[in-house]
């Protein structure tokens, strides 16, 4: 069970302001279909993060006990740091866009996942918990959790939250993260 309330803890906090929340926004703004943008966003973030745990995961069983929780912990704490910049996001005019809301926002998805913090944190949450599936299950709820109401509420827009403070919390987050690693 902690391994999915980390992970969906985690995950939720750290897309606050993410170039994948943006493009959820971007996404909502360009199509009536929110149930189609919801989801895209749902079944990419499943695949992706499907991907990034099974990754973890395997990438663990090739180190010894000791290393791992050393490279964790540093990935915990580069992320820390990565976390306090701010992402971007091109809002041009994409050629996916012509496929609908769902199949445009599927690829987009996937695509602005791939290197991101949050696909990141999956694969080192995955590599901490060694419980795939909860670990994919909380990333997965955190995502929408974070997305969900950007969609819905398609004028919301992340510059009116007090990003600094929401960049520094969450690093505090995963800075706390390497140390219990490192502590347990």
């Amino acid at each position: 069970m902690e391994a999915l309330l980390a992970s969906t803890f985690t995950v939720a906090i750290a897309e606050i302001g993410d170039k994948t929340q943006l493009l959820a926004l971007i996404l909502a703004a360009r199509f009536k279909n929110k149930t189609a943008i919801i989801l895209g966003i749902l079944l990419s973030t499943l695949a992706n993060h499907f991907a990034a745990a099974w990754l973890g995961q395997w990438a663990i069983n090739w180190i010894s006990p000791e290393m791992a929780t050393y490279i964790v912990a540093f990935s915990f704490f580069a992320i820390a740091l990565w976390v306090l910049v701010p992402d971007k996001v091109d809002a041009q005019e994409s050629r996916f866009y012509q496929m609908g809301p769902f199949i445009a926002t599927f690829i987009l998805f996937f695509l602005a996942e791939m290197g991101d913090k949050t696909q990141v944190a999956t694969v080192v949450l995955a590599a901490k918990y060694d419980a795939l599936p909860l670990v994919v299950l909380g990333t997965t709820l955190g995502m929408m959790i974070a997305n969900v109401p950007v969609v819905i509420a398609g004028h919301f827009s992340a510059e009116k939250l007090p990003m600094k403070w929401i960049h520094r919390g969450c690093a505090a987050l995963f800075a706390l993260l390497g140390v219990a690693t490192l502590l347990y």
